[in-house]
């Protein structure tokens, strides 16, 4: 029986360029879904925020590029708190599935490691 789980993620830039923000935001909601057996048809929803500094492309264009079209998607900026990890595209994926929360693989690729060293696994 499939339930209702939240799949979070997060990915850091090196620049602010459309082409560093689409590809980088595609590899990490890839590995989401591969990672934990997810088909588009099973995804229910995807939030997107991004910190300030990235604003040269929406990171949920990624999803449209992966051919994602009846997915509801929605973007919003991460509130700046001083100090908090800069360049940074943050995911929250909402899914049907099969898994118990505790089989859910949470994803985190470059510096986004540091928000949950306890979740990160390898790149």
């Amino acid at each position: 029986m499939k339930a209702v789980r939240g799949i979070r993620g997060a990915v850091t830039v090196d620049c602010d360029s459309p082409e560093e923000i689409l590809s980088r935001t595609s590899d990490l909601l890839n590995r989401m879904v591969s990672e934990n057996g997810v088909d588009e048809e099973d995804i229910i929803h995807i939030m997107f925020t991004s910190t300030p500094d990235i604003t040269s492309a929406f990171p949920a264009t990624a999803a449209r590029h992966l051919g994602w079209m009846d997915t509801p998607l929605i973007s919003a900026v991460e509130i700046d708190v001083t100090g908090s990890l800069d360049r940074c595209i943050r995911v929250l994926m909402t899914v049907h599935s099969s898994r118990t929360k505790q089989e859910i693989r949470h994803i985190y690729l470059g510096r986004a490691k540091k928000l949950r060293p306890d979740l990160a696994g390898p790149e």
